[in-house]
Parts: structure tokens; sequence; C-alpha cells
């Protein structure tokens, strides 16, 4: 027969670990219990305690001792109670005995070391770094919509074991719109999700939770400037990278040799310089991979949507399914927030990556996966990139509009698509900016950092500016701040 106090508690209770220690009565033990999880942070200012019969129930205690502790802590200060509020921790100042030591209730004392590093980090008033969209700007009731109705459509088997490939109809609405936008050639059977581009460089080259298995094997051709973060990767994977030059028509591709197995490209618009992969190159590329045994190209779609001065770029993949493997993600058109992004693999690599994936999706939420697929048939995608599109574009313009005026001496570049411009700085002069950025509170990476360790001649000096994530009403302020940092004539 059920007991009618644990029912009640079932329906109405929260669950709270509390140790009864063994000196004294059960009830000094619950109300030292008590102190020292609001001392210790476990019970935060406001928080609300389980009503007595609940706890009571809990800890095989009577009503009437829980009841006794909470009017003594009461009493103390340590908890409030209202009518119709129930218990709650009261509003006062305590050590949470993470960051470190403490003292007394209330008096933590910080760890040297910690401190002096906050004190040292330096502190972003005005973010402009590359690769951050603007946050503010996620449709949230879209996707809220959007959720709404994947989850109401969804079979019952979407809520049980992931396949690794990902949701069918995640990758059904990723081929119409691939094809549709970026003239990606592909079937939903040769898409593999993944929980981004990072996610998808560690199983073609590293294989599963970096174990050195990948599908991949080095050496990897890449393009002189770019994201030190993905030589990381491939120096943890044992994958030698080989620069190519890069000038304003893209990558050298008709440099490649049969030294590197594989190439990865940044196509529609080369990161960080900006341009895009010129025809002639992009044919050389693939004429490279055909050419190579076992050649293969990566593309790196990471900003294609947003064009703004050109003609759209359609993606190398188009041109040759077998030799490109065309790589995605929603980090800049959505947010790095949604961890999703997939792989457009040859017909012969398909079985290969889900194998290393393995035999259930431990990395992509099938829930986000049905979220993305409504988002995208539904047309909230599409609508969602063009008002960006407009937004970025104006953002673009304008950040070329105060340097025309207050800097024209500093040439820009790379500014007819993606989040992001470069800024050409005399030589001897990047350091001194970032310094007085650093100084000044703005967020700005240097140029010569993502150029590659063993390229040959001396880097380009500049600055990355990205111009996606500072809010509407800060991007003047953070313009500004910029233009007072930038070398004079």
């Amino acid at each position: 027969m059920s007991d009618p106090w644990a029912d009640q508690a079932e329906r109405i209770g929260a669950d709270l670990h509390l140790e009864l220690d063994g000196g004294g009565s059960r009830r000094a033990a619950l109300i030292r219990a008590l102190r020292a999880a609001v001392a210790e942070g476990r019970l935060r200012p406001g928080q609300r305690l389980p009503p007595y019969r609940s706890l009571a129930a809990d800890l095989g205690l009577t009503r009437n001792t829980v009841a006794s502790a909470y009017a003594e802590l009461v009493a103390e200060g340590w908890l409030t109670a209202r009518q119709g509020s129930g218990t709650r921790v009261a509003a006062r100042s305590v050590s949470t005995g993470r960051a470190g030591s403490t003292g007394r209730a209330g008096s933590p004392v910080q760890a040297p070391a910690a401190a002096a590093a906050r004190a040292r980090r330096p502190v972003v008033v005005h973010d402009l770094g590359q690769g951050k969209p603007d946050a503010a700007s996620f449709p949230r009731t879209a996707w809220a919509a959007a959720a709404r109705r994947a989850l109401t459509s969804a079979p019952n088997e979407a809520f049980g074991p992931g396949d690794p490939r990902g949701r069918p109809e995640l990758r059904e609405a990723l081929a119409e719109y691939l094809a549709r936008a970026r003239g990606v050639r592909t079937e939903p059977d040769r898409i593999v999700v993944c929980s981004g581009f990072a996610h998808a460089l560690r199983l073609l080259f590293g294989g599963a939770g970096g174990s050195g298995r990948g599908v991949l094997r080095g050496p990897l051709a890449v393009e002189a400037y770019g994201l030190g973060f993905h030589r990381s990767l491939m120096d943890a994977a044992s994958v030698r990278t080989v620069p190519i030059e890069v000038d304003e028509q893209g990558a050298r591709t008709e440099e490649l040799t049969s030294g590197a197995r594989a190439v990865l490209l940044t196509p529609a618009h080369q990161f960080p310089t900006g341009g895009p992969l010129v025809s002639g190159r992009r044919a050389a590329a693939v004429e490279w991979a055909r050419s190579s045994r076992g050649g293969l190209v990566l593309e790196d779609d990471y900003d294609g949507e947003f064009r703004y001065d050109r003609e759209p770029v359609g993606a190398v993949q188009g041109l040759d399914p077998e030799h490109v493997i065309y790589l995605g993600s929603v980090s800049k058109s959505l947010s790095p927030a949604v961890r999703l992004g997939w792989m457009v693999l040859p017909g012969h690599l398909v079985d290969a990556v889900v194998g290393v994936k393995g035999e259930r999706e431990a990395w992509a939420s099938a829930l986000d996966q049905l979220t993305l697929a409504e988002f995208l048939a539904s047309g909230q995608y599409d609508r969602h990139v063009r008002r960006m599109r407009q937004r970025y574009r104006g953002r673009r313009d304008r950040l070329v509009s105060v340097l025309a005026e207050r800097a024209p001496h500093v040439t820009v570049s790379g500014i007819a698509a993606g989040l992001h411009a470069v800024l050409r700085l005399p030589a001897g002069t990047e350091a001194g900016t970032l310094a007085r950025a650093a100084r000044a509170g703005v967020a700005v990476d240097g140029l010569s950092a993502f150029r590659h360790p063993d390229a040959g001649a001396s880097p380009l000096e500049g600055l990355v500016v990205g111009y996606a994530a500072p809010a509407e009403h800060a991007y003047g302020a953070a313009l500004d701040a910029l233009c007072a940092v930038l070398p004079k004539r």
C-alpha cells in the first residue's frame, strides 16, 4: 500500500543531498548539514528548500524535526520563511568554497595565483575578434517554433539510440539546401552529421576520441594562412601539414605536389585573407586530386552564405563529388552554440567515416538535428541568412566608411564576403598595434598569427577585424576605439 506522505513528497519535493552525522540529536545534525550546504554554496541565496514533509520523507525524520530545524535557521538568519513562498536561503554573503580556501562563512580567501592571473587578463570592452556571429540575432522565436513542430512530428524511434550518420530528416533537408544554395551534388546517404568542423577533422584524421585511427592519412596540404587550431588538431593526430602560398586569387593550387595525400582549402572565402579561389585554381585542385593516388580536396565552406559585392561562388565539390569532401556547419550562419555540422562524402568513404564515428551518435543531439531539419525545410533558415546578410553588409560598409575617413592610409581587403575584414599595416607595426589594442580593451587578431610556421617568406602584417560580434548600440564605439589604436601615417 502506498504511503500518502511519500506520495505527497514525490509531487511537491525537490531533491536535496544532506549527510547527517551521528553526533547529537537528529535535529542538531540536520541544522549542521543545512548550514554547511549554505556555507559551501550548494544552497544559494534565494533558493527554495524542500517542504517539511518532503525533506522529512527523504531523510527518515519526523515533520516536526524538520520544521524545528528550519525555524532555528530562520531565527539565525540563514533562511527566510514567508507565507505562500516557502522556506528559502537568505540573501547573505557566504563563501562558495570553489575558487579557493575560505575562512569563516562569508569571508572567501582567494588563491593569490588565481587572483593575479585574473588581474593580468586583458579586459575586453570592444570585441572585434574574427569568427563570431552576432549572438543577439539568434532567431530564438523561429527556432523555438521549429523545435515544437519537430518534436510534435518526430517518430518514436527518434528518441532512441542515435544513428551515427545523423537523423534522416536532417540529411534530406541538407541535401536539398546544399544543392540549391551551394551547388553541392549529393544524396542524403552521403551526408554524415557531426558536431562541427573540428569534429569532422578529428573523425577524418584522428579517429573517434583522438584514437589516431582516422579515415585519412597525411601529409595534408594547407593554405599558408589559416587557423592554428586546425593545425594543432593535425599535430595531435600526427599528421604533417604542408603549407601552400595564397594570394589575391586564393591558394596556389597549381603548386600542389605528390607529397601531400589531401589538401584543405577555403575556396569561397580564403581564411583569413578573404579572396575566393578563382576558377582555374579550383580546376587545378580537382585535377590534382584525380591524378594523385587517393588524392582528396577538403572544402571548408565556413561562411559561404555571406557574400555582398560579388556573384555567388559555388562549392568546389560540385566539380567532382568523388574527389572532394565538403565540410560545413551552422557556427557562423546561426550560432556556435548549435553544435551541428556535416560532411558530404565521396561514396567510398561513407562507411569508413561511420565506422570511425561508432555505432551510436555520441556528439550531435537528435533533438537539435530534428529542429535544424525543420528550420531548413520551413524556409526559416533561408530567411535568417538573408536577414543577417543585409545586417552584416551594413556592418561591413560602416567599417569601410569609418576607415576611409579616419585612417585612409590603411588598406582594407577581403571584404566581398564573410564576417571579417583584413587591415593591412606597414611592416613592423602589427605588434605595437596589438599592444595598444589590448590596453584599450579592443579584442582583435593579428594577421601574422595565422601564418603557417613552415611557410617561407615573412608574414604579412595587419589586423583581422571581425565586425559581426559587437552589439548594434556598441558598434560605433568599437570602431572609434579601433581607429584610435591604428598606426598613424
